[in-house]
């Protein structure tokens, strides 16, 4: 009867870690796609999952299986051994910016008499915390100087 111990191998998902990094843009190849998702083979023979809201081209195009695009990484597990990828992280988001740009401004709101008072009592509150530090400094000043004076 002969005891053999296992031999301990180097995880490569610490590797992995490593090289497919959150915000990393690997070229991934679509596997499968359901109403789900889709299945991508990263580099390394690895597989990764974009999911269905993450699964959209620039052009709004449909993708297919088979075909190979650059995807983004927004999630890294190791414990779960998961990439979650995306392939609309790779769009430009120059669109948020004018959505922003033709949103309507606020008017500022007029200044009612309960938002004065507020205003009044936030600034007698932050006059008295300056007086009770003024009173602190002034007494270590004081201790300060006692301990220089031996």
């Amino acid at each position: 009867m002969s005891l053999r111990l296992p031999l301990k191998t180097e995880n490569p998902w610490d590797t992995f870690e490593t090289i497919f990094t959150i915000g990393s843009v690997h070229k991934c190849t679509i596997i499968s796609k359901n109403d789900k998702g889709a299945s991508l083979e990263l580099p390394y023979g690895i597989e990764g999952f974009c999911s269905a809201k993450n699964l959209v081209k620039e052009d709004n195009g449909k993708v297919k299986a088979g075909e190979a695009y650059d995807f983004k990484v927004l999630e890294f597990s190791k414990d779960d051994r998961r990439i979650g990828l995306s392939l609309k992280a790779m769009t430009p988001t120059e669109e948020a910016a004018p959505k922003a740009a033709a949103a309507p401004k606020k008017a500022a709101a007029p200044k009612g008499k309960t938002v004065e008072k507020i205003n009044q009592e936030v600034e007698k509150s932050t006059l008295g915390d300056n007086e009770a530090l003024n009173a602190l400094k002034e007494k270590m000043n004081a201790a300060e100087a006692k301990g220089e004076g031996n």
